[in-house]
Protein backbone atom coordinates (compact mmCIF):
# COMPACT_ATOMS: atom_id res chain seq x y z
CA UNK A 1 0.00 0.00 0.00
CA UNK A 2 0.93 3.40 -0.78
CA UNK A 3 -0.41 5.80 2.03
CA UNK A 4 2.79 6.64 3.37
CA UNK A 5 2.92 8.68 6.58
CA UNK A 6 2.84 11.86 4.85
CA UNK A 7 1.53 12.04 0.60
CA UNK A 8 2.53 15.00 -1.76
CA UNK A 9 0.15 16.49 -4.18
CA UNK A 10 1.40 19.23 -6.31
CA UNK A 11 3.98 20.32 -3.87
CA UNK A 12 1.28 19.77 -0.77
CA UNK A 13 1.48 17.65 1.77
CA UNK A 14 -1.43 15.96 3.82
CA UNK A 15 -0.75 14.09 6.73
CA UNK A 16 -2.74 11.13 7.85
CA UNK A 17 -5.56 12.28 9.60
CA UNK A 18 -6.00 15.26 7.30
CA UNK A 19 -7.98 16.71 4.81
CA UNK A 20 -7.48 19.13 1.99
CA UNK A 21 -8.73 20.42 -1.58
CA UNK A 22 -5.50 21.20 -3.34
CA UNK A 23 -6.66 24.25 -6.54
CA UNK A 24 -4.54 23.01 -9.24
CA UNK A 25 -3.78 25.37 -12.02
CA UNK A 26 -2.20 23.80 -15.09
CA UNK A 27 -2.87 26.75 -17.27
CA UNK A 28 -5.05 29.23 -17.79
CA UNK A 29 -8.00 30.68 -20.12
CA UNK A 30 -6.97 32.91 -23.07
CA UNK A 31 -8.91 35.72 -21.35
CA UNK A 32 -6.08 35.12 -18.66
CA UNK A 33 -8.80 33.83 -16.31
CA UNK A 34 -7.99 30.91 -13.76
CA UNK A 35 -9.42 27.94 -13.87
CA UNK A 36 -9.24 25.95 -10.85
CA UNK A 37 -8.88 21.93 -10.77
CA UNK A 38 -10.26 20.67 -7.11
CA UNK A 39 -8.77 17.70 -6.10
CA UNK A 40 -10.56 16.55 -2.97
CA UNK A 41 -8.29 14.76 -0.26
CA UNK A 42 -9.16 12.85 2.77
CA UNK A 43 -7.03 10.87 4.83
CA UNK A 44 -7.75 8.39 7.93
CA UNK A 45 -4.95 8.37 10.90
CA UNK A 46 -4.90 4.44 10.09
CA UNK A 47 -2.53 3.40 7.56
CA UNK A 48 -4.83 1.69 4.29
CA UNK A 49 -5.12 2.09 0.66
CA UNK A 50 -4.98 5.07 -1.51
CA UNK A 51 -7.95 4.93 -3.73
CA UNK A 52 -8.91 7.45 -6.45
CA UNK A 53 -12.72 8.24 -7.76
CA UNK A 54 -12.61 10.52 -11.19
CA UNK A 55 -14.91 11.78 -13.52
CA UNK A 56 -15.35 14.48 -16.42
CA UNK A 57 -11.88 13.61 -18.05
CA UNK A 58 -14.46 14.50 -21.23
CA UNK A 59 -15.98 17.31 -19.96
CA UNK A 60 -19.07 16.58 -21.00
CA UNK A 61 -19.92 13.46 -19.48
CA UNK A 62 -21.32 14.94 -16.72
CA UNK A 63 -23.20 11.84 -15.02
CA UNK A 64 -19.76 11.09 -13.79
CA UNK A 65 -19.32 14.10 -11.98
CA UNK A 66 -22.65 13.67 -10.33
CA UNK A 67 -21.21 10.40 -9.11
CA UNK A 68 -18.35 11.56 -7.48
CA UNK A 69 -20.29 14.99 -6.27
CA UNK A 70 -22.37 12.18 -4.37
CA UNK A 71 -19.63 10.73 -2.93
CA UNK A 72 -18.18 13.58 -1.55
CA UNK A 73 -21.60 15.06 -0.60
CA UNK A 74 -23.00 11.82 1.23
CA UNK A 75 -19.43 11.80 3.13
CA UNK A 76 -18.70 8.57 1.64
CA UNK A 77 -14.91 9.75 0.78
CA UNK A 78 -14.47 9.93 4.39
CA UNK A 79 -12.06 6.64 4.89
CA UNK A 80 -12.08 4.57 8.13
CA UNK A 81 -8.38 3.84 6.94
CA UNK A 82 -6.23 4.83 3.80
CA UNK A 83 -7.05 7.63 2.18
CA UNK A 84 -9.50 8.95 -0.58
CA UNK A 85 -9.03 11.56 -3.36
CA UNK A 86 -11.72 12.81 -5.81
CA UNK A 87 -11.54 14.64 -8.83
CA UNK A 88 -14.77 15.23 -9.94
CA UNK A 89 -13.95 17.17 -13.27
CA UNK A 90 -10.50 16.38 -14.38
CA UNK A 91 -10.99 17.85 -17.73
CA UNK A 92 -12.60 21.28 -16.63
CA UNK A 93 -11.59 23.51 -19.56
CA UNK A 94 -14.23 21.03 -21.55
CA UNK A 95 -16.62 21.17 -18.35
CA UNK A 96 -17.08 24.58 -18.71
CA UNK A 97 -17.76 24.35 -22.68
CA UNK A 98 -19.72 21.25 -21.86
CA UNK A 99 -17.13 19.91 -24.44
CA UNK A 100 -15.74 16.84 -24.85
CA UNK A 101 -12.55 17.55 -25.92
CA UNK A 102 -9.57 19.86 -24.32
CA UNK A 103 -9.53 23.73 -25.66
CA UNK A 104 -6.13 22.68 -28.35
CA UNK A 105 -9.25 20.08 -29.64
CA UNK A 106 -7.15 16.95 -28.43
CA UNK A 107 -8.89 14.15 -26.57
CA UNK A 108 -7.54 14.38 -22.95
CA UNK A 109 -8.41 9.94 -22.95
CA UNK A 110 -6.06 9.63 -25.87
CA UNK A 111 -2.81 11.19 -25.00
CA UNK A 112 -2.02 9.67 -21.56
CA UNK A 113 1.10 9.45 -20.22
CA UNK A 114 1.51 13.25 -21.58
CA UNK A 115 4.54 14.97 -22.16
CA UNK A 116 5.71 17.86 -19.95
CA UNK A 117 6.37 20.30 -22.93
CA UNK A 118 3.56 19.19 -25.04
CA UNK A 119 -0.07 20.06 -25.94
CA UNK A 120 -2.30 21.47 -23.36
CA UNK A 121 -3.87 18.27 -23.13
CA UNK A 122 -0.52 16.39 -22.97
CA UNK A 123 0.88 18.96 -20.34
CA UNK A 124 -2.21 18.11 -18.20
CA UNK A 125 -1.94 14.19 -18.61
CA UNK A 126 1.45 14.27 -17.56
CA UNK A 127 0.63 16.15 -13.89
CA UNK A 128 -2.14 13.21 -13.57
CA UNK A 129 0.24 10.98 -14.32
CA UNK A 130 3.32 12.21 -12.15
CA UNK A 131 1.56 13.52 -9.68
CA UNK A 132 -1.35 11.33 -9.09
CA UNK A 133 -0.89 7.99 -10.58
CA UNK A 134 2.29 6.79 -8.17
CA UNK A 135 0.17 7.68 -4.63
CA UNK A 136 -2.52 5.31 -6.07
CA UNK A 137 -3.78 1.73 -5.32
CA UNK A 138 -6.36 1.60 -6.25
CA UNK A 139 -9.07 3.96 -9.04
CA UNK A 140 -12.44 4.40 -10.36
CA UNK A 141 -12.94 6.31 -13.33
CA UNK A 142 -16.50 7.41 -14.00
CA UNK A 143 -17.36 7.63 -17.98
CA UNK A 144 -20.72 8.71 -19.86
CA UNK A 145 -21.85 7.12 -23.15
CA UNK A 146 -20.58 9.98 -26.03
CA UNK A 147 -22.71 11.72 -28.17
CA UNK A 148 -26.40 10.96 -27.70
CA UNK A 149 -25.64 7.13 -26.86
CA UNK A 150 -27.02 6.14 -23.50
CA UNK A 151 -24.90 3.52 -21.86
CA UNK A 152 -26.27 0.67 -19.47
CA UNK A 153 -24.08 1.43 -16.38
CA UNK A 154 -21.42 -1.06 -16.78
CA UNK A 155 -17.74 -1.51 -15.65
CA UNK A 156 -15.07 -2.14 -18.49
CA UNK A 157 -11.89 -4.22 -17.39
CA UNK A 158 -9.30 -6.53 -19.27
CA UNK A 159 -10.02 -9.72 -19.91
CA UNK A 160 -7.50 -12.36 -17.59
CA UNK A 161 -6.94 -10.11 -15.08
CA UNK A 162 -8.17 -11.77 -11.59
CA UNK A 163 -7.37 -9.02 -9.25
CA UNK A 164 -9.64 -6.51 -11.89
CA UNK A 165 -12.80 -9.38 -11.87
CA UNK A 166 -12.91 -9.81 -8.05
CA UNK A 167 -13.38 -5.92 -8.07
CA UNK A 168 -15.60 -6.06 -11.01
CA UNK A 169 -17.32 -8.82 -8.85
CA UNK A 170 -17.58 -6.34 -6.10
CA UNK A 171 -18.59 -3.25 -7.67
CA UNK A 172 -21.04 -5.11 -9.12
CA UNK A 173 -22.36 -3.07 -12.02
CA UNK A 174 -25.69 -4.66 -13.46
CA UNK A 175 -23.10 -5.30 -16.70
CA UNK A 176 -19.13 -5.88 -16.51
CA UNK A 177 -17.67 -5.65 -20.66
CA UNK A 178 -14.05 -7.27 -21.02
CA UNK A 179 -12.37 -4.89 -23.47
CA UNK A 180 -8.67 -3.76 -24.43
CA UNK A 181 -7.14 -0.69 -23.07
CA UNK A 182 -6.65 1.72 -25.12
CA UNK A 183 -3.65 2.99 -26.53
CA UNK A 184 -2.97 6.94 -24.51
CA UNK A 185 -5.93 6.29 -22.46
CA UNK A 186 -5.77 7.15 -18.32
CA UNK A 187 -6.95 3.13 -17.93
CA UNK A 188 -4.08 2.24 -19.99
CA UNK A 189 -1.57 4.06 -18.33
CA UNK A 190 -2.86 3.06 -14.71
CA UNK A 191 -2.16 -0.63 -15.34
CA UNK A 192 0.98 0.74 -16.83
CA UNK A 193 1.72 2.20 -13.46
CA UNK A 194 0.30 -1.26 -11.29
CA UNK A 195 -3.20 0.95 -10.32
CA UNK A 196 -5.85 -1.51 -10.27
CA UNK A 197 -8.25 0.68 -12.26
CA UNK A 198 -11.98 0.05 -12.75
CA UNK A 199 -13.63 2.19 -16.00
CA UNK A 200 -17.28 2.89 -15.15
CA UNK A 201 -19.82 3.40 -17.90
CA UNK A 202 -23.15 4.93 -17.47
CA UNK A 203 -25.76 7.52 -19.21
CA UNK A 204 -24.75 9.66 -21.92
CA UNK A 205 -23.26 13.12 -22.57
CA UNK A 206 -24.87 16.07 -21.14
CA UNK A 207 -27.39 14.20 -18.79
CA UNK A 208 -27.58 13.07 -15.62
CA UNK A 209 -29.07 10.12 -14.53
CA UNK A 210 -30.61 9.42 -11.31
CA UNK A 211 -30.46 5.13 -11.44
CA UNK A 212 -26.95 5.28 -13.71
CA UNK A 213 -25.85 7.64 -10.63
CA UNK A 214 -27.45 5.31 -7.91
CA UNK A 215 -25.59 2.30 -9.64
CA UNK A 216 -22.06 4.15 -9.80
CA UNK A 217 -22.36 5.72 -5.95
CA UNK A 218 -23.54 1.68 -4.61
CA UNK A 219 -20.83 0.33 -6.53
CA UNK A 220 -18.18 2.56 -5.08
CA UNK A 221 -19.62 2.27 -1.39
CA UNK A 222 -18.90 -1.71 -2.22
CA UNK A 223 -15.56 -1.38 -3.44
CA UNK A 224 -14.88 0.50 -0.53
CA UNK A 225 -16.50 -2.01 2.16
CA UNK A 226 -14.32 -4.68 0.37
CA UNK A 227 -10.86 -2.70 1.30
CA UNK A 228 -12.22 -2.14 4.91
CA UNK A 229 -12.45 1.55 4.28
CA UNK A 230 -15.84 2.28 4.16
CA UNK A 231 -17.26 4.52 7.07
CA UNK A 232 -18.55 2.72 9.80
CA UNK A 233 -21.94 5.51 9.26
CA UNK A 234 -22.11 3.84 6.10
CA UNK A 235 -24.60 1.63 5.13
CA UNK A 236 -23.85 -1.03 2.15
CA UNK A 237 -26.78 -2.10 0.09
CA UNK A 238 -26.63 -6.00 -1.06
CA UNK A 239 -27.32 -6.17 -4.90
CA UNK A 240 -30.22 -8.28 -5.77
CA UNK A 241 -28.11 -10.27 -8.76
CA UNK A 242 -24.27 -11.03 -9.61
CA UNK A 243 -23.37 -8.48 -12.47
CA UNK A 244 -23.77 -9.78 -15.73
CA UNK A 245 -20.56 -10.53 -17.61
CA UNK A 246 -19.98 -9.41 -21.67
CA UNK A 247 -17.14 -10.88 -23.56
CA UNK A 248 -18.69 -10.33 -27.04
CA UNK A 249 -20.47 -7.70 -28.27
CA UNK A 250 -21.52 -6.12 -31.61
CA UNK A 251 -23.01 -3.02 -33.04
CA UNK A 252 -25.98 -2.82 -34.64
CA UNK A 253 -26.26 0.16 -37.45
CA UNK A 254 -28.85 1.98 -38.97
CA UNK A 255 -30.03 0.50 -42.72
CA UNK A 256 -31.53 3.84 -43.56
CA UNK A 257 -31.30 7.39 -42.70
CA UNK A 258 -34.23 8.89 -40.91
CA UNK A 259 -35.75 9.53 -37.34
CA UNK A 260 -34.74 7.11 -34.93
CA UNK A 261 -38.06 6.08 -32.37
CA UNK A 262 -36.13 4.23 -29.73
CA UNK A 263 -38.55 1.39 -27.95
CA UNK A 264 -36.39 2.13 -24.62
CA UNK A 265 -34.76 -1.30 -24.03
CA UNK A 266 -31.15 -0.67 -22.72
CA UNK A 267 -30.10 -2.89 -20.12
CA UNK A 268 -33.02 -4.88 -21.38
CA UNK A 269 -32.38 -8.74 -22.38
CA UNK A 270 -34.29 -9.45 -25.53
CA UNK A 271 -34.53 -12.21 -27.95
CA UNK A 272 -33.71 -12.88 -31.90
CA UNK A 273 -36.48 -10.46 -33.64
CA UNK A 274 -37.62 -7.84 -30.90
CA UNK A 275 -38.47 -4.92 -32.41
CA UNK A 276 -35.88 -2.15 -30.72
CA UNK A 277 -37.18 0.96 -32.75
CA UNK A 278 -38.24 2.08 -35.85
CA UNK A 279 -36.80 4.65 -38.21
CA UNK A 280 -39.51 7.10 -40.39
CA UNK A 281 -38.80 9.52 -42.34
CA UNK A 282 -40.07 13.52 -41.84
CA UNK A 283 -43.17 12.89 -44.45
CA UNK A 284 -44.56 9.80 -43.68
CA UNK A 285 -43.72 8.26 -46.53
CA UNK A 286 -42.38 4.92 -44.64
CA UNK A 287 -41.34 3.24 -41.37
CA UNK A 288 -38.65 0.62 -41.14
CA UNK A 289 -38.64 -1.41 -37.88
CA UNK A 290 -34.66 -2.18 -36.14
CA UNK A 291 -35.11 -5.90 -35.06
CA UNK A 292 -32.84 -7.80 -32.98
CA UNK A 293 -30.52 -9.93 -34.74
CA UNK A 294 -30.12 -12.28 -32.29
CA UNK A 295 -30.95 -13.12 -28.36
CA UNK A 296 -28.85 -10.59 -26.16
CA UNK A 297 -28.77 -7.84 -23.93
CA UNK A 298 -29.05 -4.44 -25.04
CA UNK A 299 -25.92 -2.48 -23.63
CA UNK A 300 -26.18 0.85 -25.33
CA UNK A 301 -28.89 2.73 -27.23
CA UNK A 302 -28.43 5.62 -29.45
CA UNK A 303 -31.15 8.16 -28.78
CA UNK A 304 -30.40 11.00 -31.16
CA UNK A 305 -33.85 11.53 -32.53
CA UNK A 306 -31.99 11.75 -36.26
CA UNK A 307 -29.55 8.84 -37.90
CA UNK A 308 -28.14 8.44 -40.57
CA UNK A 309 -27.58 5.14 -42.44
CA UNK A 310 -24.26 3.68 -40.91
CA UNK A 311 -24.78 5.68 -37.53
CA UNK A 312 -24.40 3.24 -34.43
CA UNK A 313 -27.41 2.44 -32.79
CA UNK A 314 -27.70 -0.12 -30.71
CA UNK A 315 -24.56 -2.16 -28.56
CA UNK A 316 -25.68 -5.49 -28.06
CA UNK A 317 -24.11 -8.79 -26.10
CA UNK A 318 -23.37 -11.47 -28.43
CA UNK A 319 -22.84 -15.08 -27.36
CA UNK A 320 -21.60 -15.63 -31.31
CA UNK A 321 -17.83 -14.26 -31.91
CA UNK A 322 -18.25 -15.38 -35.57
CA UNK A 323 -21.21 -12.88 -35.95
CA UNK A 324 -20.35 -9.39 -36.34
CA UNK A 325 -22.73 -6.14 -36.79
CA UNK A 326 -20.10 -3.77 -37.53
Amino acid sequence: MKNSKTLVIFGETILPGESRTINVEIARLHTTTKLNIPIIVRRSKIDGPVVLFSAGIHGDEINGVEIVRQIISKKINRPSRGTIICIPVINMYGFVNKSREFPDGRDLNRVFPGRKKGSLASRFAFHITTQILPILDYAVDFHAGGASRFNAPQIRITENNPELKILADVFNAPFTLFSKNIAGSFRNTSEKANVKMLLFEGGKSIDINNIVANEGVKGAKRLLAHLNMLNSNQIVEPFEAPTIYIKNSVWLRAKCSGLLHDFNLVGKYVQKGTILATITDPFGKFERKVKAPHDGFIINANHSPIVYEGDAIYHMSNTNPDYDEE
